[in-house]
């Protein structure tokens, strides 16, 4: 096993850099996942380099890690097989780190690109969740996460939203970053037509619409999830099929967007069980 003990060591500055820099993680086609939970999570086949802390080393060695250390062991075996595992220390550990108290195991994972043909394939029936400008990474994390429990079978991000390989967002996601079929749109309004053309029902998220109880989601479907502040924007909201509302009670105008998905995409599981 190889290791740092430098924070000033070049490779460390690399990996410092794909944590902060979107196109960096873009260009390279890999993003950071950190934590116990998260990094055993990370298919086998999409570790591309491990970093663990000297100290957490012993505890997965000795089962005191705080569960799933068999895994990550694992993980790291099959890394130093490649030559691609290394120990730091404490001091290199937290420089690496975007958390203030970082675990002490950090992965390099390969991205998963999906086109949008990918996002209506299988034999599930349609069930596509797509964002329009969504900015907090709070709020898509928490999005894909529920998008997995909800069984939606894709999501079509545009490109102007926040970076889905952001370390919040990842570690917003849970795990579930590495389980869901996810595009980026750099032309949201031509997959719009793309889906619509394959027989799938856009559905938008609007105040505008009708009240979205009274709808039929069991067909192939697809809905529009707008920016947390100013909604869908006029052009993609335009190519909705349909416009829809969920009913408020009180002064409340409008929710949360991760909360507002939550609530669609649950009604549309609850249709189809």
């Amino acid at each position: 096993m190889k290791e740092i003990t430098s924070v000033n060591n070049e490779k460390i500055k690399d990996i410092v850099k794909l944590t902060k820099s979107a196109s960096r993680r873009r260009e390279e086609g890999v993003f950071i996942v950190e934590g116990l939970r998260l990094v055993s999570e990370v298919p086998i086949d999409r570790l591309v380099e491990i970093f663990v802390e000297e100290s957490f080393l012993d505890k997965l060695e000795s089962g005191t890690g705080g569960g799933n250390e068999k895994t990550v062991l694992n993980l790291i075996e099959s890394a130093e097989q490649k030559d691609s595992c290394t120990k730091v220390n404490q001091s290199v550990m937290k420089k690496l780190s975007d958390t203030d108290s970082p675990q002490g195991v950090l992965a390099v994972v390969s991205m998963e690109k999906h086109d949008i043909a990918e996002l209506t394939a299988g034999d599930s029936v349609p069930f596509i969740l797509i964002m329009d400008r969504l900015q907090d990474p709070g709020n898509m994390g928490t999005i894909i996460r529920t998008a997995e429990g909800a069984g939606v079978t894709g999501i079509l991000i545009s490109s102007d939203s926040v970076d889905v390989y952001s370390p919040k967002t990842v570690r917003s996601t849970m795990g579930s970053i590495f389980r869901m079929k996810v595009c980026v749109s750099e032309n949201l309004l031509e997959d719009i037509d793309k889906l619509r053309e394959s027989g799938i029902v856009v559905f938008g998220t609007h105040l505008d619409g009708k009240e979205f109880y009274d709808e039929d989601f069991t067909g192939a479907a697809a809905f529009l999830i707008g920016n947390e502040g100013r909604g869908l924007s006029e052009a993609v909201s335009e190519k909705a099929d349909r416009l829809l509302r969920i009913p408020m009670e009180g002064q409340v105008e409008s929710l949360n967007a991760g909360v507002s998905a939550a609530v669609v995409m649950y009604e549309v599981l609850r249709q189809r069980r």
